[in-house]
């Protein structure tokens, strides 16, 4: 079962950041084009990095700890899947932190019955 630890907590990071793609209108999600190239540079610059790191001995990947599943050049599948899963939640919560900051929307916790949202202000009705 030791194994399955690390896809579990890549899992609950996504788990755990999902709801910013809703209650914070992040729009990741639903823009998954742009997802997807945000991210594919990054995935194959770590994925050739790991790469050069594990063929020269600086690293290795415990066998206890991976499912072993191996990608192109020994890589354990539980590091591509880190190099997919955790950008995730940044892009997820640097989009979502920019809807509040920006006024796109109202941080949740300050939404009150009393006030309505006039072009990305609050005025008293």
């Amino acid at each position: 079962m030791a194994h399955l630890q690390y896809f579990a907590l890549l899992g609950g990071c996504l788990l755990l950041t999902l709801p910013l793609e809703f209650l914070f209108q992040a729009r990741v999600y639903r823009r998954i084009g742009r997802l997807v190239r945000a991210m594919a540079a990054p995935l194959l610059i770590f994925w050739m990095i790991d790469s050069v790191a594990l063929v020269r001995h600086l690293w290795t990947y415990s066998r206890r700890y991976t499912v072993g599943l191996v990608v192109p050049h020994k890589l354990p599948i539980e590091e591509i899947a880190f190099f997919v899963a955790i950008p995730i939640c940044a892009i997820l919560t640097f989009e979502a932190a920019n809807a509040v900051y920006s006024g796109r929307v109202v941080a949740p916790w300050r939404r009150d019955k009393g006030r309505r949202r006039y072009e990305g202000r609050h005025v008293r009705r």
